[in-house]
This record gives structure tokens, C-alpha cells and sequence, in this order.
């Protein structure tokens, strides 16, 4: 079965789905249509770039309805729309994604950085395509190649990002699982320029000297994430629990600029937890 991973949450392994055996998926919660729903809570960065550090809450929606897979992402979702066989080796998932971003918008904790004025929130849509492989090392894990691509449509950066990730889920226990992942982020000028320059205004505002980013590799990541079941049966719906981590390193432009080198940390670290429920 395509359907096991809980939200796992976090931004880490949110879409991971390991493949669990037919004759287990049948009776079970998810076999056929499905909902789990989730809230958390997540320690990360005030800023992409900051060395401060905020709690905030986040929702989480996972599930298929009338063969769409409905997967999160961070601040977002992403649909499937090429369903899996549930004895395939080989998946391939594409579909539309939206997610939002408040980064610099709210928030900042930093006062030389709150100075050099907040940034507009952001709304990104692209399209999402991957491809999976079931049955590597065991008879329910899986690894998936995937990439994002999204456009801001609200204005803000205006430009594009996207992010490759490779992940790899495996069950524990019939009542639990992890995911481990790698990923990158791609920025092009434009969302460079909006995010890490240092215009003169914003130099004479904060003190921060003035800096022109460049489009490129703006960070890697590696996560690990996990469900458990609280009745340990992932399969029979309900109640479960969620964590995560993940440790993003900045590069280029991103670790370069003043709000990073001067008055943040290119290394950034994120965790969470969190409760779902299994309709």
C-alpha cells in the first residue's frame, strides 16, 4: 500500500508513502479513500538565514479522495495525480502544488534585521513530479526522487524556486515508521534579490551594509521523521503521534548576505511534533 505515512510533518518527509503489502491494506482505513489530519507544533527560524529562533503551529492534511493523492508541504499541499498500482515496483506521482511564505514578513525577532523593513508574504504555485521505487530493502520501504517548482503569483518576490528532494521511508513496527531525507533549494534572481539584497534604503534603515544577491543554490537539507500509532496499527486508523527534525545549511548568496553573516547563522536547525488523526 502506497498510503501509510502519516504526516510525518516538518517540511522533512511529508509526502513519503512506504508500500505496504495488498493483503494487509485490505479492511483497513487506508484501503481506498482516506483522510488524516494533523496539528503541531514547529521550533524553527524567525527567518530563512536567522539565528533566532520562534514556536509556531502548523496544520497538516495528508490523504487520497477519488484516486488524488493529497499531499503536504510546507506551508502548502500538493496533489497526485497518477495513482500507483498497489503491487507496482515503480511509482511516478505529478500535480499541481501552492504553498504560502511569510519569511521576513512577520515575526522578526532580530532588530537590526526588523529595521531594514518587512517583506510581503508570498504564494507560490508550480507543479510537482517524482518517481518511486517500492521494495528496496525490505518488503514495505520505499525511495523517491522528487522535484518542486512554484512561481510567486502574490506579488512579493515574483520570481521562482525549486527543490529537488530524495527520500526513503521505512516501517518500523506495524504501529510505526520513519522517513529520512535530502533535499536543495534553487532561487532565481529574483527571489535572491527580494530575500538577501541589501538595497541602500535598507542600509541606511538598518546599518546593515549594502549587498546584491545572485541567483543559485540557496541550501541543502537533511531531516528524519516519524509516526506512531497510538494503538500501535497504523492501519485501523485514529490517533497517532508525529516528530521531526531537519539541519538546513545556507549557501552561496543566502549564507553570504548581511542578514545571514552578519546578523544571523547559516546553519539552521527545525523540529516538531505533533498529533494526527486517520479517517
Amino acid at each position: 500500500m502506497r498510503k501509510l505515512a502519516l504526516a510525518a510533518g516538518l517540511g522533512v518527509a511529508l509526502s513519503a508513502t512506504p508500500g505496504l503489502a495488498q493483503d494487509m491494506m485490505e479492511g483497513s482505513k487506508l484501503d481506498g479513500d482516506y483522510l488524516i489530519v494533523g496539528v503541531g507544533g514547529v521550533y524553527m527560524p524567525s527567518y530563512r538565514g536567522s539565528d533566532d529562533y520562534t514556536i509556531t503551529p502548523f496544520p497538516i492534511v495528508k490523504g487520497e479522495l477519488g484516486g488524488i493523492g493529497i499531499n503536504p508541504r510546507a506551508g502548502g499541499i500538493a496533489l497526485d495525480l497518477i495513482p500507483d498500482a498497489d503491487d507496482a515496483k515503480i511509482g511516478f506521482s505529478f500535480g499541481p502544488t501552492v504553498t504560502y511564505s511569510a519569511n521576513r514578513a512577520r515575526g522578526i525577532k532580530d532588530r537590526v534585521v526588523r529595521a531594514a523593513g518587512k517583506l510581503n508574504e508570498a504564494v507560490e504555485v508550480g507543479a510537482t513530479a517524482g518517481i518511486t521505487g517500492y521494495k528496496l530493502l525490505n518488503p514495505y520501504d520505499s525511495l523517491t526522487l522528487s522535484a518542486d517548482v512554484r512561481w510567486d503569483v502574490a506579488k512579493a518576490y515574483k520570481g521562482m524556486i525549486w527543490t529537488p528532494n530524495l527520500t526513503y521511508t521505512t516501517p518500523l513496527s506495524k504501529g510505526s515508521f520513519v522517513a529520512l531525507n535530502v533535499g536543495a533549494r534553487h532561487v532565481d534572481g529574483k527571489y535572491a534579490r527580494y530575500y538577501y539584497s541589501v538595497t541602500p534604503g535598507q542600509s541606511f534603515a538598518s546599518g546593515l551594509p549594502t549587498y546584491n544577491a545572485r541567483k543559485g543554490w540557496e541550501s541543502i537539507t537533511a531531516g528524519l521523521a516519524g509516526a506512531y500509532d497510538l494503538d500501535g496499527n497504523l492501519l485501523n486508523g485514529g490517533f497517532s503521534v508525529f516528530a521531526g527534525v531537519a539541519y538546513t545549511k545556507m549557501l552561496n548568496d543566502a549564507k553570504d548576505t548581511p542578514y545571514t553573516s552578519l546578523r544571523g547563522d547559516d546553519n539552521q536547525w527545525l523540529g516538531g511534533v505533533g498529533v494526527a488523526y486517520t479517517f
